[in-house]
């Protein structure tokens, strides 16, 4: 419990917490954590973001290429050319240099990059989305605490169905089928003889089948029947907002995640696609960069202006980087060893640089931050106790971070 925390339950006549069992103070934990309303945004580069193009420029090195590197609003950073609404917000963001990995298949580095671990052919491990609705979302709030935009991602597991991401795949559309068919007094009683319905089957050894059934429909029934459901409307923005965040998809998505967040949602993904270029690289760059640029600007930006990202983690990243060397079709091959990423809000200190590659990127050269380091730091920002254990659909103990330590010159 963070000393705040126990500060507060002692001002309100709680000094017993010490004679408390070890249950009853993790679940006094939990329900600080509940109340402190922390989220999270991810925005995901699904195919792996080249770092001389992002946000570890080398300038003058034989590697770079064409991009050139500009100077931001924090002292002495300098980030690619074509980032020039992020280079603005730079003094919110800190940029890890010096990500390292051993994964370099999209796949596995994918599922490496959203749970902590490697792929293993005994378990699946529960995506890092369904992990902090588990952990610090509302039970009762009907939304869905884990919303995926513009793609699937990796889903529950173990934790269950309830955890598993809701998907938008168009944010400048609302999702179909949000209205309830029918009035809400017949929506229930229908849920309710479904419920009759299916207890034969469950006392057939199908309990836990049903269970997740009817959760599901639980949860899907709260959604339809909650006023808090016109977030996914953007249509309720002015104009003038809409454009600030771009009117491309992913812009559009980052609006609608700032939108879920607002309403009480605790972990949005809003995914960019297409940034695997191993051929003619700056062509696709020139398409892919823009969108991500406005929209991350603009949503950090707003969320600072509406005091949220104090309470908000917002990370950008891929599942690896790109190799220092231009091949033979003037793009950039798989390179998990190393990459960068960025995050801010949530305790998250912004205007800084964590770590570096050598003068040619190929390696890197100081504070090294493995996969494991970088879910740690999330863990910290967010409250969350990295080697806390769940329990594995067989019965084995799970940790949501096996390994490693937070990233302690990121706060």
């Amino acid at each position: 419990m963070s000393r705040r925390g126990f500060l507060r339950l002692v001002r309100n006549g709680a000094a017993g917490l010490a004679g408390l069992s070890l249950l009853d103070r993790l679940t006094v934990h939990a329900d600080e954590l509940k109340k402190q309303q922390k989220a999270c945004i991810l925005m995901w580069m699904a195919g792996g973001p080249s770092q001389f193009e992002t946000f570890d420029p080398k300038s003058g090195a034989e590697t770079q290429g064409a991009t050139r590197a500009i100077a931001t609003t924090a002292p002495g950073i300098h980030i690619a050319e074509h980032w020039k609404h992020t280079a603005g917000v730079a003094q919110e963001l800190a940029f890890i240099r010096s990500m390292t990995s051993k994964e370099g298949n999209h796949g596995r580095a994918t599922y490496l990059l959203h749970t902590s671990y490697p792929p293993s052919g005994g378990i699946v491990h529960p995506g890092f989305g369904s992990i902090v609705a588990n952990e610090i979302g509302k039970a009762d709030f009907d939304l869905p605490q884990f919303v995926s935009i513009q793609g699937e991602s990796v889903g529950p597991s173990f934790l269950g169905v309830q955890y598993a991401p809701f998907v938008v795949n168009d944010p400048n559309r609302a999702p179909d089928h949000l209205a309830s068919p029918v009035a809400a007094h017949r929506l229930n009683r229908r849920l309710g003889l479904l419920r009759e319905l299916e207890e034969p089957f469950a006392r057939s050894g199908a309990a836990d089948q049903v269970r997740d059934h009817q959760a599901l429909y639980e949860q899907t029934s709260h959604l339809v029947l909650s006023p808090r459901v016109r977030a996914f409307d953007l249509a309720a923005e002015s104009e003038k907002v809409r454009a600030a965040y771009g009117r491309s998809s992913f812009g559009q998505g980052c609006l609608m995640a700032r939108r879920l967040i607002e309403t009480g949602v605790t972990f949005v993904e809003v995914q960019s696609t297409g940034w695997d270029t191993h051929g003619n690289e700056l062509k696709s760059l020139q398409g892919l960069i823009p969108p991500v640029d406005q929209g991350m600007a603009a949503l950090i930006a707003d969320l600072k202006l509406r005091g949220l990202l104090e309470r908000t983690l917002v990370i950008w990243m891929g599942e690896f980087g790109r190799t220092p060397r231009i091949n033979l079709t003037a793009g950039r091959d798989h390179f998990p060893k190393a990459f960068n990423m960025a995050m801010a809000g949530c305790g998250v200190k912004g205007g800084r640089v964590i770590g570096a590659t050598d003068k040619l990127g190929t390696e890197v050269a100081d504070r090294p931050v493995t996969v494991s380091d970088l879910f740690c730091t999330f863990c910290q920002a967010l409250g969350i106790n990295p080697r806390k254990e769940n329990q594995s659909n067989v019965g084995r103990p799970v940790k949501i971070v096996e390994e490693g330590s937070a990233v302690r010159e990121a706060f």
